[in-house]
């Protein structure tokens, strides 16, 4: 989503940011925004310096790869925007289309997607997808018969549903794993009443990713009119999972290290049909927030981060990236440049 088709900044560089802007080409805003927080995972720069043509499907145009390239490229010539062109047109090969609007929640899922498709290692392939991975178990019991059945699978992205008054994200995590009743026509067949019953379900973690993306869903769709909610949603920038979902993690779940910290925030300005994307980052090494607006990258405070929370202002929090707190000799990255 974008004001226009290209917005003229100059390129800001500072040799301590170690970030590069992105030029807008085609209302690119929204993958421009996803490639900064993919340039500030680190973890997941490593794994695509293992990344070699081989591995990859050579039938077309590779994901990938063109975002390999892209990635090394921010880290390269810091005085000139990424070239980014190339990952752009492979994506809208893969129907992410040039001159449209996208969501970027979309777009990310679709990105990790199409990587796990196209990289034959599939070892290489399950580290990307495990990186970003959240395993949960949903169980529905049947209001009936009080027959139970537990489903596991797992997503990419926490999609959390927001309020329209005032949210934390503390709340709005604790609604996501309260139990439901499925009734009506949500009701689901039970193989020991044999048809359609009313159902409660309930969801638990089994274990939580390096990286947890969550994804605040401010558009909703009203009587066939989509709208964005700019309801206000507070976000702290060290989350304790453990603490907030005391009832939320499965008889199997074992990890001890239930702490993140926040690295990266993707803002949407504007309303549901027309806006622009934006991202806060923060740095590795300082510490400190920047803001990247496209080829206008500058530094900024959390006090400007925390105006994203919405309510008043015209920028708004639509996905926040958190890193999982471990050792301090674990989080050093192994990358140079």
């Amino acid at each position: 989503m974008s004001y226009g088709i290209w917005r003229i900044f100059p390129t800001l560089w500072n040799t301590q940011l170690r970030m590069r802007g992105l030029a807008n080409y085609h209302l690119s805003c929204c993958v421009n925004t996803l490639l900064q927080t993919f340039s500030a995972t680190w973890e997941l720069l490593e794994l695509l310096e293992r990344l070699e043509p081989a591995v990859v499907r050579s039938d077309s145009r590779s994901i990938p790869l063109e975002l390999k390239k892209v990635l090394t490229a921010m880290r390269g010539d810091l005085t000139q925007s990424a070239p980014h062109r190339d990952f752009l047109h492979c994506l809208d090969r893969y129907c992410i289309r040039l001159d449209t609007q996208h969501d970027a929640d979309e777009v990310f899922l679709s990105i990790l997607n199409l990587m796990q498709q196209q990289i034959d290692d599939r070892h290489l392939a399950l580290e990307i997808q495990d990186l970003y991975k959240i395993s949960v178990e949903t169980h529905l019991q049947c209001l009936q018969c009080n027959s139970i059945k537990t489903l596991e699978s797992y997503q990419l992205s926490l999609p959390l549903h927001i309020k329209e008054d005032h949210n934390t994200l503390e709340d709005c995590m604790t609604s996501f794993f309260e139990h439901q009743e499925l009734r009506g026509i949500n009701c689901c067949s039970c193989a020991h009443c044999g048809t359609r019953t009313p159902f409660k379900q309930g969801v638990k973690l089994r274990s939580l990713p390096r990286i947890l993306c969550i994804h605040l869903k401010r558009f909703r769709n009203t009587r066939g009119l989509l709208q964005k909610l700019h309801s206000r949603v507070t976000f702290p920038e060290h989350l304790d999972m453990a603490q907030i979902l005391t009832e939320a993690f499965s008889t199997d779940f074992a990890q001890s290290d239930c702490k993140f910290s926040l690295y990266a925030v993707v803002v949407h300005y504007g309303t549901a049909m027309f806006g622009h994307y934006t991202a806060y980052v923060r740095d590795r090494r300082s510490g400190s927030w920047y803001h990247a607006d496209d080829s206008c990258v500058q530094p900024v405070s959390w006090e400007n981060v925390q105006m994203t929370y919405g309510g008043h202002s015209r920028e708004t929090a639509y996905m926040l990236m958190y890193r999982r707190d471990l050792m301090k000799e674990e989080q050093k990255p192994k990358f140079s440049g």
